[in-house]
């Protein structure tokens, strides 16, 4: 079976906030010192580059 892995970290394209997933909590954290545009809608980096599937 192929295993997936989930990314741990995304960039907004319009203000530049940056989240980590933190496993304690299963969700979406705020980095330090990078919280970006309080009324941002985010757009987060996703390019086609990240590849899910584990080899």
């Amino acid at each position: 079976m192929t295993e997936l892995k989930r990314p741990t970290a995304r960039t907004c394209e319009l203000c530049g906030r940056r989240e980590r997933w933190d496993d304690d909590v299963e969700s979406w954290r705020v980095a330090d010192g990078a919280a970006g545009e309080l009324f941002c809608i985010h757009e987060w980096d996703i390019n086609g580059t990240f590849n899910p599937v584990a080899e």
